[in-house]
């Protein structure tokens, strides 16, 4: 683990590499899973404040579960994006056979301001909670293998990959620390290789 101005880093978000796949993957990880997608203070309130701009954008067994079960639950003590079935994330919609998030597509056509929730932005960075701290980890998923793939055949790490969701969640400055200290760790590892 790295630290940089006291959130904790995996250094596997340096060193794995990404680059989401949805060709190939068809955008599963709105699909699969055993809980909706992890919201932060306020974003399950927003969920309320913006859905009927949402809804157009979703399909009809999302909005009968946000109808039913409202517009977050509670997973393990923490709010969440409802789920239908226990299965897709009740703000999917789809884009011919990709699913896609019904919330960013009425951002992308600029009916609201709040593009999606931070976690499904970072994906597959997970965000976990260490006392009055972060730890940003990297959450390897078997539906994800075609997009590690793409990662290595392109050489970029994970934190390149979602350098626009880091800078909207920590800021600029973070985000240039953490570049800086990944191509520093690179070299030292090229250096002591060539010892």
């Amino acid at each position: 683990m790295i630290l940089i101005d006291q959130i904790f880093i995996s250094n596997d978000i340096i060193t794995e590499q990404f680059i989401c796949d949805l060709d190939k993957c068809k955008g599963a990880c709105c699909i699969e899973g055993d809980g909706g997608a992890p919201l932060l203070d306020g974003e399950a309130e927003l969920l309320s404040a913006i859905y009927e701009k949402v809804k157009p954008y979703l399909v009809q067994s999302g909005i009968e579960a946000i109808e039913q079960q409202g517009f977050y639950t509670q997973s393990d003590n923490k709010k969440v994006t409802p789920l239908v079935n226990g299965g897709a994330c009740a703000y999917l919609t789809w884009d011919g056979l990709v699913s896609k998030c019904g919330i960013e597509k009425a951002w992308e056509e600029g009916k609201i301001e709040f593009q999606k929730p931070i976690s499904c932005h970072l994906y597959p960075i997970r965000i976990d909670a260490i006392g009055e701290t972060e730890a940003l980890n990297y959450y390897f998923w078997d539906i994800c293998s075609a997009a590690c793939k793409l990662g290595k055949k392109h050489k970029t790490p994970v934190y390149q990959f979602l350098k626009e969701p880091l800078i909207r969640k920590y800021g600029e400055a973070f985000y240039e620390k953490l570049d800086a200290t990944a191509k520093h760790l690179a070299e030292q590892a090229d250096a002591e290789s060539l010892d």
